[in-house]
């Protein structure tokens, strides 16, 4: 017999702890002691598995003569001790409003839940019992008594099924993945699979998927750096609505084919995969993707995703080069290269930086004076970059002339 109980009575204390006398016991089993409800349906619970035959007896049938109202006004309150909730969930031919209210109440113990799930014959309770994804992923055997439940509904066993599939059977899936790949010597993309949200089940990419953006990723978790990564309204900077991800995915297929001419199949495959994930885990590919990862993410739409492509470890200077040319990319991933003081001692990306006109300005005149003569005359006379850049091209040239 249990001595835990939350009552204050020290009456119930003393039956429930094991020291009243087989008297007041007896009395308490037959309901004749002035007891509030509450107090006597925990008292009642814990007499039935009393050592004493007789008085376990007089407690079980005590406790089956309890009012309907009385059973639903303890399966309803939090205050109700978990022993009786678990009680009143085992109740053969249990009043539905008990049920559902069992079902509802936060502190009834999971194994009382599971019980329900099991047992019950009502579909509609099995569904409401389904809805509390918290409670199924904190005790994953209410999934199981669940679907073994014939009087399940489509309902039903459709929640439950989702709930296993997202955060059971996908977590042993990318670790199982994750295992084969270390095996196979793809240390990165296991890092990669393990910690991506968007890989899974009822995610946006299938295990299969993850095999083949496997090839795409070459950067080891141990050789990134994410101080970069800003600390202010990341969340916000994270958000995107379907609408945003199709329109940045059309977009990079466009921006591809005027590039390189007609794009390969499995190249736009690529790209509709890696577009399926979440901008967390794209950001994450843009640090530890290969070149050809590189060059879909740094025409990503969320600015956070394309600075993530220049903070790869293995981006090389020629990409750079191209990146700093581009017309179509992100103002802070240009300002990113500019800053950078090893690409600031390669003239071909600061040329092309200088002549780009979405390169902020205050980078784009930092820039000038590290310029050869013939690039700043040519500058002074592009149409294309902004008016300060030009007037400051032609004041170099006419300094370095003595005017």
């Amino acid at each position: 017999m249990s001595a835990e109980t939350t009552s204050t009575n020290p009456v119930v204390r003393a039956i429930i702890g094991g020291t009243a006398p087989t008297q007041a016991r007896m009395m308490a089993a037959r309901g004749v002691l002035p007891l509030a409800a509450e107090d006597l349906l925990e008292v009642l619970v814990c007499l039935c598995g009393d050592g004493e035959p007789e008085i376990a007896q007089a407690a079980g049938a005590t406790l089956a003569e309890q009012p309907a109202e009385v059973l639903l006004g303890a399966a309803s309150s939090e205050a109700t001790a978990p022993r009786v909730l678990s009680h009143l969930a085992t109740l053969n031919g249990a009043a539905r409003a008990v049920q559902e209210a069992l079902a509802l109440n936060a502190r009834t113990p999971d194994e009382a839940i599971i019980a329900l799930a099991r047992g019950a014959g009502d579909g509609a309770l099995l569904e409401l019992i389904a809805v509390n994804q918290q409670r199924l992923i904190r005790a994953p055997a209410i999934i199981d008594a669940l679907l073994s439940n014939p009087a399940r509904t489509f309902e039903a066993e459709r929640r439950a099924t989702e709930v296993r599939q997202e955060f059971f059977e996908k977590e042993r899936g990318a670790r199982q993945i994750a295992e084969e790949m270390r095996a196979r010597g793809l240390s990165a993309a296991a890092e990669f699979v393990e910690s991506a949200e968007s890989i899974g089940a009822s995610s946006g990419l299938s295990f299969d998927d993850a095999w083949l953006l496997a090839e795409h990723i070459e950067v080891s978790d141990d050789e990134l750096d994410d101080s970069w990564m800003p600390s202010e309204r990341l969340e916000e900077l994270l958000a995107e609505s379907e609408e945003e991800r199709a329109a940045t995915l059309e977009r990079i297929i466009s921006e591809t084919a005027a590039e390189i001419g007609e794009i390969a199949p499995d190249r736009v495959s690529l790209i509709r995969r890696i577009m399926l994930m979440s901008v967390k885990d794209r950001i994450k590919l843009g640090m530890k993707g290969d070149r050809e990862a590189r060059a879909i993410l740094i025409r990503d739409g969320n600015k956070v995703v394309s600075t993530a492509v220049v903070h790869n470890p293995r981006i090389t200077d020629k990409e750079v080069e191209t990146i700093a040319a581009m017309r179509t990319i992100s103002e802070d991933v240009l300002r990113q290269i500019a800053m950078n003081r090893a690409w600031g001692r390669v003239y071909p990306v600061i040329h092309n930086l200088a002549r780009n006109p979405r390169t902020p300005l205050a980078a784009a005149l930092g820039i000038l004076p590290r310029l050869q003569g013939r690039d700043l005359l040519a500058l002074s006379q592009n149409r294309n970059v902004p008016d300060g850049v030009r007037r400051q091209a032609f004041r170099l040239i006419q300094t370095r002339a003595g005017h």
